[in-house]
């Protein structure tokens, strides 16, 4: 195991308890307020969390659930207790998949010709629609760079890459980043990327910093082509109660255009 393994594994908790209160800290939950959720003593909370008492298996799942913990922590922390996981994790392409298959490509065509993509927890780039492969060509990349394997993050943050295109790069790169410091905690291999990137991590604003006031309401993505700026903002689709960790995992990123020449460009390149 390499020295980032051993951090993002030593920082990780190890026990149901201490990952209770991993996730409740990172929620400013008080042990109150957990306990008034679930219906039990703050008193057997406490002991649950240093491991003074053994939560029953259904007295677990209500906490997480309480908790709001995704499905992967969820299983880790019924295996921490000596439980078996109550979610499974298929592979997409599985049989009993093909709805959330379904549904994934109705999501991606639907949305063409503005570009869309879909994304796992680590920001693995799974699928794209025609309108990622037209802007691709717009940007001057090659599309077949799409089929993968691509990371996002990495792809954004990593010198060299797309990151290079945007026109408010350390925007972009500081919301990204952000972003994946939010999520790493609860994604074991994202946290072991977010290490592995943290060298090319744009720089903290300086203390005090309120950042500068925006004409637009939200942060668009304006990219360099040859064709002019393309300027876009997004937003992300995911299943309404899954059962599945695979399936709470995916995300499906839409770009919509945020002008009208960005509108054009993408409706007049090639397919």
């Amino acid at each position: 195991m390499n020295a980032t393994a051993r951090s993002v594994a030593a920082a990780t908790p190890r026990g149901a308890g201490a990952r209770l209160r991993a996730l409740r800290g990172a929620r400013r939950l008080s042990q109150l307020e957990l306990s008034m959720r679930v219906g039990v003593s703050q008193r057997h909370l406490s002991w649950i969390e240093t491991g003074r008492a053994n939560p029953s298996r259904e007295m677990l799942l209500a906490l997480l659930d309480a908790l709001d913990a995704p499905l992967a922590e969820r299983n880790d922390a019924l295996l921490a207790a000596g439980y078996a996981p109550a979610f499974a994790q298929r592979a997409l392409g599985a049989p009993d998949m093909q709805p959330v298959r379904d549904a994934i490509h109705h999501l991606l065509a639907a949305h063409d010709p503005a570009p869309a993509l879909v994304l796992d927890a680590s920001w693995n780039v799974l699928q794209v629609n025609g309108g990622m492969r037209r802007l691709a060509g717009l940007l001057g990349v090659d599309p077949a760079i799409l089929d993968g394997p691509l990371n996002m993050l990495a792809a954004t943050l990593a010198p060299g890459s797309f990151g290079e295109l945007f026109v408010n790069r350390e925007e972009v790169r500081h919301d990204v980043w952000q972003r994946a410091l939010r999520e790493a905690p609860h994604v074991p291999a994202l946290a072991h990327l977010v290490e592995e990137l943290r060298p090319h991590a744009p720089p903290a604003p300086p203390p005090g910093h309120a950042g500068r006031a925006h004409a637009a309401p939200l942060l668009l993505a304006r990219l360099a082509s040859p064709q002019g700026e393309l300027a876009f903002f997004s937003t992300f689709t995911t299943f309404g109660a899954p059962l599945d960790v695979t399936v709470a995992s995916l995300r499906v990123e839409h770009l919509f255009p945020a002008d009208a020449a960005t509108r054009a460009a993408l409706g007049a390149a090639p397919g």
